[in-house]
């Protein structure tokens, strides 16, 4: 599962379409592991597409209730996005969002052991991450967004069924055609944003090795005034 990935600068945010001018004090990190704020892309009350930054992971650690075990909800398999309690009632209200990357890291095996590999598209263009989004109530009465990723089996995808380990399932991001972002957002039934969920062509893909080089720094609680 994909649990890090590299995030648009503010520069190339500003060319995803209508989104030059954000808000001057977002700020994002160059690689986003879970907890940390990014830009996601969802569709507002107007039904046309804005900018948010939201946490990764649906649900905050910060919202875990004391007692209950921590759990990781960086990754919502399509398979059960209606049974899941963590990403359900966002599946079923289609708050979808679409999750721009430069590139996102996988482990590969193929050396016998794991190799952080980053995977991109292969003219080094930004691209979208199918995606399910969230608000919350904070004690402070503010309200925030969080966001969780899509992901499909990948057994039979030529490059990421490369990665993890030999035994384990392959799994692979949901990435949406640049042409098809919009009606991602805009879907308003189930089984029709269901139909966006497939492998995207290997050939327009590419990985290369990527060792870690990026000390993970510890998570703070998000600064709320940027939502």
């Amino acid at each position: 599962m994909c649990v890090n990935y590299h995030t648009p600068t503010r520069e190339q945010f500003g060319t995803l379409g209508a989104f030059s001018d954000l808000p001057a004090d977002w700020r994002w990190p160059d690689e986003v592991w879970k907890d940390y704020l990014a830009p996601i892309i969802r569709s507002g009350r107007d039904g046309l597409p804005e900018p948010c930054l939201a946490s990764y992971g649906i649900v905050p650690r910060r919202h875990i209730p004391p007692g209950v075990k921590p759990f990781d909800t960086m990754n919502a398999r399509a398979e059960s996005l209606g049974e899941r309690r963590s990403f359900a009632p966002s599946w079923r209200r289609l708050q979808l969002c679409a999750v721009p990357m430069a590139w996102f890291y996988e482990p590969c095996y193929e050396s016998g052991r794991a190799q952080r590999h980053a995977i991109g598209m292969q003219d080094d263009s930004l691209f979208f991450v199918a995606g399910l989004w969230r608000e919350w109530s904070e004690a402070d009465g503010s309200m925030t967004s969080s966001f969780t990723q899509i992901t499909i089996n990948a057994d039979d995808h030529p490059l990421m069924s490369r990665m993890h380990k030999p035994d384990d399932e392959k799994r692979s991001l949901v990435v949406i055609a640049p042409d098809e972002v919009e009606d991602w957002l805009a879907c308003r039934d189930v089984e029709v944003a269901r139909s966006f969920l497939r492998p995207y062509p290997a050939g327009r893909m590419k990985d290369w090795a990527a060792p870690q080089t990026v000390r993970k720094a510890p998570v703070e609680s998000p600064n709320l005034s940027l939502f």
